[in-house]
């Protein structure tokens, strides 16, 4: 069975992203068009790492690069991302969430997916670290057990 040429396109996406050297958008639109995908575009290209859940981390050499996480596409509360949850905790005003490196935006994206009623407000994630506003902080307690039931976390 012939694949298409989008399963190919999918297919050179993934392993120009597991060689972590390409740090920008244009990059990895560069090294496509060098493997023949002509029409490829910087929007295809953003819709693609956001789907398949990319994030920018340091590579070996200390460079920003894009990377794929090891479970690939959205996150979802059933994947396996608990183990990359590292420790929650709170100050009574922001919950803190380590991460191991390169996780946080991937943790955000999918908190940043519940809703207010949920207890986030909303997230900024670096490489390892996600600070969450919680919605109400006289609830921070109830939103930090909620987050960690989520992760199946301490």
């Amino acid at each position: 069975m012939a694949t298409t040429k989008q399963e190919q396109l999918v297919k050179a996406f993934k392993e120009l992203l597991k060689g972590e050297n390409y740090g920008s958008q244009a990059e990895i639109v560069d090294a496509l068009k060098a493997e023949g995908f002509d029409n490829i575009s910087q929007s295809k290209v953003s819709r693609m790492l956001s789907k398949f859940g990319a994030v920018r981390t340091r590579n070996a050499k200390g460079e920003m690069a894009y990377c794929l996480p090891p479970e690939l596409g959205m996150p979802t509360a059933k994947s396996p991302l608990k183990q990359l949850v590292l420790d929650i905790v709170h100050n009574n005003v922001m919950i803190i969430i380590r991460t191991s490196p390169g996780a946080a935006q991937l943790i955000a994206r999918l908190l940043d997916s519940l809703n207010q009623t949920d207890g986030v407000l909303g997230t900024i994630a670096g490489d390892d670290t996600i600070f969450i506003a919680p919605t109400d902080i006289t609830q921070i307690e109830e939103t930090c057990s909620k987050i960690e039931v989520l992760f199946d976390s301490v």
